[in-house]
């Protein structure tokens, strides 16, 4: 496995930047859900990372629930098409305020599927806080309620983000140099 440092071609959002901006998302969900209770569904395993910091800063009781959501195999461009759900909610959500936490949205496929399905099951009301939205990408509307940050149309990793499956362990968020990663193999 490379050291990222060899394939990587930039930092798009330092530690410091989403720290601020994951403190904000949790002021205004607290000022949205003031006298609520939440339940806060992480789509794993991306959202991880980015659900443990976000939870600390919502005033609002908050269960927290997991969702394992299939769409792409490994490697960096292959995609499935269809979308798997390999972990299912052991939480009812009915009649409950849900908030979907999730890493990134792109074509917003997944997600869509996602909360199709989350609807069929009732619950009060049903909004996605996103850490990164990459609108270039999007082939079918998402609602998106609360978003961290709009990014260009690039392949990122870090703050939970994968690079095969590694990576995610990085405070920041930043950019695969491609020719470099796949010159790494």
């Amino acid at each position: 496995m490379q050291d990222y440092h060899e394939f990587i071609d930039e930092i798009l959002i330092e530690e410091a930047q989403l720290k601020k901006r994951i403190q904000e998302l949790g002021e205004e969900i607290s000022r949205d859900y003031d006298g609520k209770e939440i339940l806060a569904i992480c789509i794993l395993r991306g959202g991880v990372m980015f659900l443990s910091d976000l939870i600390r800063h919502i005033k609002p009781l908050v269960a927290i629930d997991f969702m394992g959501v299939s769409s792409y195999g490994l490697g960096l461009r292959s995609s499935e098409g269809q979308v798997r759900i390999t972990l299912d909610l052991t939480t009812s959500i009915a009649d409950r305020h849900v908030l979907i936490v999730e890493d990134i949205i792109d074509s917003g496929n997944t997600l869509a599927s996602v909360i199709e399905m989350l609807q069929t099951r009732h619950p009060a009301s049903l909004e996605v806080c996103t850490l990164l939205n990459k609108v270039s990408r999007r082939e079918v509307h998402i609602p998106i309620k609360y978003c961290g940050f709009e990014i260009p149309d690039k392949f990122v990793f870090g703050y939970g983000l994968d690079m095969d499956e590694f990576y995610r362990n990085l405070p920041f968020i930043g950019v695969v140099d491609l020719e470099k990663y796949e010159a790494g193999f």
